[in-house]
């Protein structure tokens, strides 16, 4: 039996009895090929920013796990690359998900989360995530790049498929990628010929002006990258941390007696149900020792965030959701080089969009049946979260 069996239903379980027994574990990649599970965070942390460990695919041994198969056009993105062409590729992005940049987007968020909850009503039932969670980092992003609302829906739908599998329709990645790419293809032509004031026509500026920072390629899997990342993480993040609030309901009467909280009390949230298990998976250039195992290389390291986010080592009484608690140093978003690129911008919209939902609704609770999550080991998140929730006095 292999020892990640039941990652997928019970990840913090399994996460708790493969760190408890050893710090790295063999075990199978999701397309069944093998890999090298590590779990502790002193571990995971330092394998973050190891340098001999790289996401590079062409690092890869045949026969091991490399994740999702994408084509050039979409597979030359950051999570991919190491420097220099990662640094030069990041470089060209970042002030637009600085601190800065993002306190100018608090408004325009803020106006978002409010128009959405106008849709819901003063009161009823709704699944949140379908009409809250994912909606809102969407539209940042979408209106961030410059993506037209009539395509906003079956991007959705194109990376859900990738991020969970249906093994019932194995031909359903293939059309996914097929379609984004030439959604991609349409959308760059589309900003070339009718430029307008969006990060997308501006790094299609940078393209066209010196090909030299940014091949078309890159051009394209760069912006893949920017809009699913840009909102996938944010959707679970919202999401996971409304159920824990509704799980814990004496955390969240005291969040709403004091909201100031709320920013230190989003990264207990990314701490304790972040939007990931694992980190992109990792390739040795050479022979690595992690946790006292040498790892031979070319083949495949897999970092468990979920895991090491929850080592006692790290974080005491770890299984507990404690907004009290110093939650800093936790690798819910990654660590060193690759840190995840838009980390400030899904704080924002996460504190946003918690403050705005309980200013709304003091009335929000579990509707009956349980919430049910995605079946992924690449996002840690829900598919549907169904809530009643009523306006004060309605």
């Amino acid at each position: 039996m292999d020892p990640a069996d039941g990652l997928l239903d019970h990840p913090h379980d399994v996460n708790r009895r493969l760190r408890d027994t050893a710090p790295v574990h063999r075990i199978a990649g999701t397309d069944g090929n093998p890999a090298w599970l590590v779990t502790r965070y002193e571990d995971v942390r330092e394998a973050l920013t190891d340098a001999r460990l790289s996401v590079d695919k062409r690092h890869a041994k045949e026969g091991n796990y490399k994740g999702l198969a994408l084509p050039p056009a979409l597979d030359a993105n950051l999570l991919n690359m190491e420097p220099p062409d990662h640094t030069r590729i990041r470089r060209l992005v970042v002030r637009a998900f600085n601190p800065r940049r993002v306190e100018q987007l608090r408004a325009p968020i803020r106006q978002t989360a409010d128009r959405l909850l106008d849709a819901l009503g003063p009161h009823g039932t709704a699944d949140l995530v379908a009409a809250y969670a994912a909606p809102l980092p969407i539209t940042v992003i979408c209106d961030l790049l410059g993506v037209p609302d009539r395509h906003r829906h079956d991007f959705r739908a194109w990376t859900d498929t990738l991020v969970a599998p249906d093994p019932a329709r194995p031909k359903a990645a293939g059309e996914a990628v097929a379609a984004m790419l030439g959604f991609f293809t349409e959308l760059l032509a589309d900003k070339r010929a009718e430029p307008a004031d969006d990060l997308l026509s501006d790094l299609i500026a940078v393209r066209d002006t010196d090909g030299d920072r940014l091949g078309e390629d890159e051009l394209m899997s760069l912006a893949f990258l920017i809009l699913f990342a840009g909102y996938e993480n944010t959707v679970q993040l919202i999401g996971n941390a409304v159920l824990a609030l509704l799980e814990h309901p004496e955390q969240l009467s005291a969040l709403r007696e004091d909201p100031s909280r709320i920013p230190a009390a989003v990264e207990e949230f990314a701490r304790y149900d972040g939007p990931a298990l694992l980190a992109i998976r990792r390739f040795p250039t050479e022979d690595v020792t992690i946790g006292g195992v040498t790892v031979p290389a070319g083949e495949t390291v897999l970092l468990s965030l979920s895991a090491a986010n929850r080592d006692p080592a790290r974080f005491p009484d770890p299984d507990r959701l404690d907004l009290a608690r110093d939650a800093s140093g936790h690798l819910a978003l990654g660590h060193g080089i690759h840190y995840c690129l838009g980390a400030p911008l899904a704080r924002a919209e996460t504190e946003i969009a918690l403050v705005a939902l309980l200013e709304r609704f003091p009335e929000l609770a579990l509707a009956e049946g349980d919430p049910r999550w995605r079946r992924s080991l690449r996002a840690r998140g829900l598919l549907a979260l169904p809530v009643t929730y009523a306006e004060k006095n309605s």
